[in-house]
């Protein structure tokens, strides 16, 4: 096997570790928010639109932040502002006062993360 095909089976198993992750997490949060170059998972926003003379600016707060980088030691991040020329879509996941959907249990079991049983040690 080349480094070259190496390389590709690595970037491929990171991908689909990121799109498990997100399957996990989705639920957990209010909004998804797009842009250019990042997709982000958040439980509070604040999007404001400050007009320019030659380009319109969108300037977007989160807290509570999963962000989509398959190349973070991280993804869950406390706070995130950007600040974007670019399109952003914000379509809120679910309402104000509802709840997440999942149980810490349950997001365990969907990210294969379970505690040792006796038979495992």
């Amino acid at each position: 096997m080349s480094h070259l095909d190496e390389l590709d089976e690595y970037e491929a198993e990171l991908e689909l570790g990121i799109k498990r992750e997100y399957n996990a997490v989705y639920s957990l949060f209010r909004y998804c928010v797009l842009t250019q170059d990042a997709t982000y998972l958040c439980n509070k926003l604040d999007m404001q639109y400050l007009p320019q003379a030659s380009y319109p600016l969108f300037r977007v707060k989160m807290e509570d932040v999963w962000v989509w980088d398959k190349n973070r030691p991280t993804r869950m991040i406390p706070r995130v502002e950007v600040n974007t020329t670019s399109d952003v879509t914000v379509e809120e996941l679910r309402g104000e006062g509802d709840g997440p959907t999942i149980t810490a249990e349950v997001l365990a079991k969907r990210q294969g993360d379970h505690a040792p049983d006796d038979d495992d040690q």
